[in-house]
């Protein structure tokens, strides 16, 4: 049994710390809101995002930073990308050397383009980080349906550490130490997701969702290996498997705020409208700023930072990605 604590109590924080509880250890979900800490301790349930879904009586809930991580073994980073560096500043002078911090969370720091395991690593830099991603809605993980992801370390025993934490009948883990491709790979899906909710709205149909996808992996996978990443990560479970996933289900919440989009509505009311963070929104500025740093090309990605940001109408984005030069596919 390990002592585990999961910081960011959102419904794939509160579906991992339900995991962990189920494996034997011994879990705890730290939370910075108050509110949200008397329902969960109230009502043993995450009724906005899990509703449904009990919290075992043996997972402890605090407010209580200096509770939450004195004295475990692994800290799981489950908070939205744009509070991660907030967090890790909030927790590093009460982390130990020897704990394990493992980042599950999916985008990149818009101000320094860092992926998330770089930004914790600044913050604590004597510790392991690990990222662990894959195809992985937290809706269907509570309700402990069959789900694989991968942890990535470039340490591969710490890699496998994780794996072991995690992995049970219904949540199968893989090892990689491809920690920038894994992490490239969760964070711009959710770009392409968008488009393709926005593919839907429009009320375009298969074809396109599968070229958006297909051309879509095409640019993730181009900007990754420009940034060290192997190619082969990106035909895994977190750059394909995680494309699908995220560009198909309606628990994607990139692709309701896209079907929105697509429809007719303003940014604002999307966002508005799904009530949940949508990761792909801070994350397309980020991704178009690489590929000018690293002179790629992702014109799909373009696009999307110009419906969100310049007002392009959604119709006439597709109608430019559709006549652009010719090209050789692959290229």
């Amino acid at each position: 049994m390990k002592k585990v604590s999961v910081i960011g109590a959102g419904s794939w924080g509160t579906a991992l710390a339900i995991l962990l509880c189920d494996n034997g250890h011994d879990v705890t979900i730290w939370s910075i809101d108050q509110k949200e800490i008397d329902m969960l301790k109230h009502t043993r349930e995450n009724k906005p995002k899990l509703p449904g879904i009990k919290i075992h009586e043996a997972i402890k809930i605090t407010p209580d930073m200096e509770e939450a991580v004195q004295g475990k073994d692994f800290i799981i980073m489950a908070v939205p990308s744009k509070f991660v560096r907030s967090t890790a500043k909030r927790m590093k002078a009460l982390v130990m050397k020897e704990q394990i911090i493992v980042n599950v969370a999916k985008g990149l720091e818009d101000e320094t383009l860092l992926t998330l395991v770089e930004v914790i690593e600044d913050e604590m830099p004597h510790n392991d980080v690990v990222v662990l991603s894959g195809p992985s809605h937290a809706e269907e993980v509570a309700k402990k349906l069959p789900t694989t992801c991968v942890a990535g370390s470039k340490d591969l025993d710490i890699a496998q550490q994780v794996q072991d934490l995690f992995m049970n009948t219904y949540f199968r883990v893989y090892t990689s130490s491809d920690v920038v491709g894994i992490e490239m790979g969760g964070a711009l899906k959710n770009v392409i997701a968008l488009a393709a909710g926005i593919s839907d709205g429009i009320g375009f149909g298969d074809n396109t969702k599968a070229a958006l996808m297909t051309r879509g992996i095409t640019e993730i996978s181009r900007l990754g290996v420009a940034m060290g990443a192997k190619e082969h990560t990106f035909n895994g479970l977190s750059g394909i498997g995680d494309l699908i996933v995220t560009c198909t289900s309606m628990h994607s919440r990139n692709r309701r705020a896209g079907i929105l989009i697509g429809q007719g509505h303003t940014l604002n009311e999307a966002l508005e409208e799904v009530q949940m963070v949508v990761e792909g929104v801070f994350t397309a500025k980020a991704a178009l700023d690489l590929a000018h740093k690293h002179h790629v090309e992702m014109p799909i990605i373009r696009k999307v930072n110009d419906v969100l940001f310049e007002g392009k109408n959604t119709k006439k984005a597709v109608e430019e990605l559709m006549i652009r030069d010719k090209k050789i596919e692959y290229v």
